[in-house]
């Protein structure tokens, strides 16, 4: 009976990813006709043109992939250095900053929505993608994961050994506790490269011109509200779609083992 119910709740999660790849071969007429087309049609390809026709399409492509890997990046660098320093080093106000870090995660995104729009202003990063991936570079859950796998994962006497053989922080850091927080860091790069891949209320908030749309943003241009091309949008949420897939398919246990080390300390 579990396992009914479990198969009936995935059908359920899969028909949208099912529908939105057969409507991306389907004419928007045939998208309204009752009933709905329930297999694969012919008209991908017209699809991808009144894509390509409509938006820069390769450009918003890369922007997003652009935006997604330096997010990534600079997510990892920063929070695998604060997860190492809240794991393993002893400073003044220690308790209390990270406290303050996690209490970061209680408030809801769209309450800093407009305080981080007029720091951007102020900045002059309006209209840049330097906005997208800067501001949430260190992030709360990050350090947190980052801060436990390292507590659980990287042996203090390690640490203690390359201090007494002359090794800075930074060193240690870099040639001691990451090689041993490998699970963590890709688990870690795998949510920020989905988060950011599929963002759509931070470009919407500081990008202005269709050639720096990221390609959610740039979807959401096709829509209007009368003669919207269905198919074509449905062929663009498809390709934006497909990297995610596979991304989750080859390192589906990857996400799984790096969010469930460090869960019990031996």
């Amino acid at each position: 009976m579990a396992r009914a119910l479990v198969l009936v709740g995935a059908l359920f999660m899969l028909a949208p990813f099912y529908f939105m790849f057969v409507f991306a071969t389907h004419t928007r007429e045939d998208i309204y006709s009752l009933p709905p087309p329930l297999w694969f049609g012919s008209a991908l390809w017209d699809n991808l043109a009144i894509l390509a026709s409509r938006i820069p399409f390769w450009r918003n492509l890369g922007w997003s992939l652009y935006t997604a890997l330096m997010a990534t990046a600079l997510t990892l660098i920063f929070c695998s250095m604060a997860g190492y320093a809240f794991a393993l080093l002893e400073f003044r106000f220690k308790r209390a900053l990270f406290l303050l870090v996690m209490g970061t995660m209680m408030l809801p995104s769209f309450m800093t929505m407009i305080p981080s729009f007029m720091v951007m202003d102020a900045l002059g990063w309006i209209d840049t993608h330097r906005a997208l991936y800067l501001p949430g570079a260190a992030g709360a859950f990050g350090i947190f994961l980052m801060r436990q796998f390292a507590a659980a994962s990287v042996p203090r006497e390690l640490v203690e050994a390359a201090r007494i053989d002359g090794c800075g922080e930074i060193q240690i850091w870099w040639r001691v506790a990451l090689p041993l927080m490998k699970p963590a860091l890709g688990t870690l790069g795998l949510v920020s490269f989905i988060a950011s891949w599929n963002n759509f209320m931070a470009p919407l908030v500081v990008l202005r011109s269709n050639e720096h749309f990221t390609f959610p943003l740039a979807l959401r241009s096709m829509q209007s509200v009368v003669n919207t091309e269905w198919g074509a949008l449905m062929a663009g949420a498809a390709i934006a779609t497909l990297p995610l897939l596979v991304l989750f398919l080859v390192a589906s246990r990857q996400l799984i083992a790096g969010l469930t080390a460090g869960a019990v300390k031996s």
